[in-house]
């Protein structure tokens, strides 16, 4: 991300190449993971123009979510560009800066009684949210990172099954090694994942909610993180050196009943 980047980084992030060979990285994800379902990058535009200038830009014909959108380039691997009037609603466009935070959004009143007790809990769980401040974008594109379309993207956003995602956060701590710590907002989680990560420049992991599994197409056993595109040469870098030690996914299981001398000696000992 540029020096005028949306929040500060916390902690000491990788340093962005010059050149990103997406089709690179996208094939070691694919091949160090098996992931099914296609990483994508999301990048937010000062301009309309800016947006609809990608190449093979689609604009959506109806109104829909924010979940929909990443949805179409994730599961359907097309680049689509969207500003606040293509989205339902404050809630989808508010995580991503497109809508205005304001005192009738924090309140929570649209989502009390449905998704929370009080009005209280709402607005409490409304400013436990990570978002993009409002005012200095104008549209959003999410594309397939293979595409190289968004050169670089703000995020990727890559869609895992739990053992796959333990090995790319493990890649992530193989060397500099720092706690990663997430948090879970509940509904909304999109807040947790693209919203944190837009925000902090962090790589942020969720729990996929219901919205974003009811209009999103995102699987039962899938979990999702975002990231800045600097930490994914560094993760796959990691992983293919725990590949090294016999540490890779998938995770063979080595039997609930059986002696585990043998197995830990291969997997944690070291002479």
């Amino acid at each position: 991300m540029s020096d005028d980047a949306l929040a500060q980084v916390e902690g000491s992030a990788p340093n962005e190449p010059e050149v990103y060979d997406w089709k690179a990285l996208v094939a070691d994800l694919n091949g160090l993971l098996r992931l099914r379902t296609t990483p994508i990058g999301m990048k937010l535009f000062e301009t309309v123009e800016e947006m609809e200038a990608l190449p093979r830009i689609r604009r959506p014909k109806e109104i829909h979510t924010t979940d929909q959108i990443v949805a179409q380039a994730a599961r359907l691997n097309w680049t689509v560009g969207i500003t606040a009037d293509d989205l339902v609603g404050q809630q989808c466009g508010a995580v991503i800066g497109l809508h205005p935070q304001d005192e009738g959004w924090l309140s929570g009143r649209h989502m009390t009684g449905v998704w929370f007790e009080t009005i209280e809990d709402a607005g409490a769980h409304q400013r436990a949210m990570h978002t993009v401040p409002h005012g200095r974008y104008r549209a959003m594109a999410v594309s397939p990172l293979a595409s190289g379309r968004l050169d670089p993207p703000d995020i990727c956003l890559i869609y895992a099954t739990p053992g796959q995602m333990i090995m790319l956060i493990s890649g992530l701590q193989w060397a500099g090694y720092r706690k990663l710590e997430f948090g879970c907002v509940g509904e909304s989680a999109c807040a947790d994942s693209w919203g944190r990560a837009l925000a902090t420049g962090e790589p942020s992991l969720s729990i996929p909610c219901f919205a974003e599994r009811r209009y999103g197409g995102v699987l039962d056993e899938e979990l999702l993180l975002a990231t800045p595109p600097a930490y994914l040469p560094k993760a796959i870098g990691g992983m293919k050196r725990l590949s090294g030690n016999g540490l890779r996914y998938p995770i063979p299981q080595y039997g609930i009943q059986s002696d585990a001398r043998a197995g830990l000696g291969a997997s944690y000992a070291r002479d």
